[in-house]
């Protein structure tokens, strides 16, 4: 059995993954679901990537959790990269910290980028606009956005009781540029997980795969039908692709 600590990706919290963990721990897994720090509501959003990455470092290690699968969704992908750099080197000379990094629609950064870099100039645009407006340097996807792109392959009503669980996005981790140098020679298995309908980057030039996951060397793709937000669509379905992303 695998040990799992899936990370959100933007506008989220730890809560979107309750049904996708509900099922694997009926498999018979452990699986965590860490806030990102500056996410959920009601929470100070004045967060850089740096202080983003190092709340889910200090999650794993004040559990003292080691061999796990670290899966990182949309924007929690550029989280996981400098999680990995941070405690790749297990401790203690004995246990791993992490046994395989799942990319889940995630991006994949080159070095030196931002996220924002890797947003097509329509995105940019966008969300240079939110975040100048909202007067706290955050940024709120509109509905529209969310049902059409995002939660394409649900209900109306799924789509409209999902985004109510959504929360102002800090700007600064996206604009933040990375130094993924180490990331790069890290011998950390990795796997990218696709799912085929997802239209939040465009399909073709912007798109997550293989724009996305070739980036990462050699990995093990897993792909499955639905949009970007599955663990609120197709948990079951996410899980059992998880499952399948992190074996051994």
């Amino acid at each position: 059995m695998s040990t799992f600590v899936l990370v959100h990706g933007s506008w989220h919290d730890g809560s979107a993954w309750n049904r996708v963990i509900h099922y694997l721990e009926a498999q018979g897994h452990q699986a965590f679901a860490p806030t990102i720090a500056g996410h959920g509501q009601g929470v100070n959003k004045n967060v850089n990537h740096a202080q983003c990455t190092q709340s889910i470092v200090d999650y794993i290690l004040d559990k003292d959790l080691t061999d796990i699968v670290l899966l990182g969704h949309s924007f929690g992908g550029t989280i996981i990269a400098k999680v990995a750099e941070a405690i790749s080197d297990g401790f203690a000379g004995q246990r791993q910290r992490i046994r395989r990094l799942i990319f889940f629609d995630a991006f994949v950064l080159n070095d030196g980028e931002s996220l924002i870099d890797n947003a097509p100039p329509g995105s940019q645009v966008l969300f240079d606009t939110l975040a100048r407006e909202s007067g706290d340097q955050t940024i709120m996807i509109p509905f529209e956005t969310w049902r059409e792109a995002f939660l394409n392959d649900a209900e109306l009503d799924l789509a409209k009781s999902s985004y109510t669980q959504l929360s102002p996005e800090p700007y600064q981790p996206w604009i933040d540029k990375l130094d993924l140098k180490r990331f790069y020679t890290l011998p950390i298995p990795k796997s990218y997980l696709y799912c085929t309908e997802d239209n939040v980057l465009p399909q073709g030039e912007w798109g997550w795969h293989p724009k996305m996951s070739n980036r990462l060397g050699l990995f093990r793709l897993v792909q499955m039908p639905g949009g970007h937000e599955v663990m609120f669509s197709n948990p079951v379905g996410l899980a059992e692709k998880i499952i399948v992303a992190g074996r051994d």
